[in-house]
């Protein structure tokens, strides 16, 4: 059977040569148009020197695409301009899959109110599908346009997503805590990932108004409901890629009653992934959170669930996302830390898994990429 054709539109940024990678080794898919409007005539390999001998294609412009045989696109573009080539691609054959967050939102009104630009393509949002296969595989595979979360979400709904969909913690007082590489401020050079501003250095940014923070409240509140401000601190790493997530949050009443009734839950033999510790309520809450986030992701391929809090090295250039769950008796929060490849599961990899929804491929295709560590 041949295989299925796909283009890759702004292949010379990360995401994009993270695209490419991944593909070249799909079983099922080709790699028949790459694009770049600032280096077209170029070999892709001559803006990716890792590629030599490997990508050696020539880049086009993405005009080309109007005279491509194309199933599916991906659009590697930045905020605001991949909106025009949504536009631009409507009625078209192919399936596309957007890196950029120009549908990821509800509405335009909401789009504008946080990345502070007008949107010109408002009748996308009607079709639009979050495309994060572990909660909405059913859309997905039916979607024409699949609007892939940011790396940032994918981290921080990954983590919450159980504890909100079950009604297991309170719908206030959400605390979501991320660090990233400076690979996630892109590959133009800034102030922001200047060598001098980032080694042996740490911060915090965008405070309280973090464009990601309403993506993740307005996912979360369709599996829950309506939630109180998340509250959302990113903070850049000196490390080239990889995110690590801490999140907080208060046990509902409802589920803080029912855990002092229940005897201590005891893993089956095929979830032995956590020791038990201590006694009471503190063993009876860890073990039934972590009951909750085993039976909620039993069945999904490249989520993790960990026995010890996880690095960002256990993920690094896979598109898994490692997921530890415990509970302090002390403060009565409970914690889930969480750790992905930015580039990976927060962008590429997690592309290409909608893809393979979307084709109708085994979901983990061209996806099974050890860690690298170190």
């Amino acid at each position: 059977m041949s295989r299925k054709k796909t283009g890759v539109i702004g292949a010379t940024g990360y995401t994009g040569s993270e695209i490419v990678r991944i593909l070249t080794h799909h079983p099922e898919v080709e790699v028949s148009l790459i694009t770049s409007e600032s280096h077209a005539g170029k070999k892709f390999s001559d803006i990716h020197p890792f590629f030599q001998g490997i990508v050696d294609d020539t880049l086009f412009t993405a005009d080309r695409v109007d005279e491509t045989d194309l199933d599916l696109v991906f659009l590697a573009l930045p905020h605001g301009i991949s909106m025009e080539y949504v536009k631009r691609f409507a009625g078209r054959d192919f399936r596309i899959v957007d890196f950029s967050g120009d549908f990821r939102l509800n509405s335009p009104e909401v789009y504008r109110e946080w990345y502070q630009k007008e949107h010109s393509y408002a009748a996308g949002f009607d079709g639009a599908v979050y495309g994060l296969p572990e909660l909405f595989a059913d859309e997905i595979r039916n979607a024409r346009l699949v609007a892939n979360p940011g790396c940032f979400p994918t981290g921080a709904i990954l983590s919450l997503a159980p504890l909100v969909a079950g009604n297991a913690i309170e719908k206030n007082g959400i605390i979501i805590d991320s660090k990233t590489g400076v690979t996630g401020a892109g590959i133009k050079p800034s102030a922001v990932n200047m060598f001098s501003n980032v080694n042996d250095n740490f911060k915090a940014y965008g405070l309280m108004k973090h464009r990601h923070t309403i993506e993740i409240q307005s996912i979360l509140e369709k599996l829950g409901g309506e939630l109180s401000p998340i509250q959302f601190t990113p903070h850049l790493l000196p490390v080239d890629r990889g995110i690590l997530t801490t999140v907080y949050a208060r046990p509902a009443d409802d589920f803080a009653r029912n855990s002092e009734k229940r005897e201590p839950h005891t893993l089956s033999a095929d979830d032995q992934s956590f020791d038990a510790k201590n006694s009471g309520i503190e063993k009876t809450y860890a073990n039934r959170f972590r009951e909750i986030f085993h039976d909620f992701y039993r069945d999904k391929p490249f989520v993790r669930m960990c026995k010890q809090p996880p690095a960002i090295k256990d993920v690094r250039a896979s598109n898994y996302c490692n997921i530890y769950v415990d509970f302090d008796e002390r403060t009565g929060n409970v914690m889930v830390i969480s750790a992905i490849d930015n580039l990976v599961k927060g962008a590429a990899g997690l592309a290409v898994q909608n893809m393979n929804v979307l084709l109708g491929f085994e979901e983990t295709a061209g996806l099974g990429h050890v860690p690298v560590n170190p």
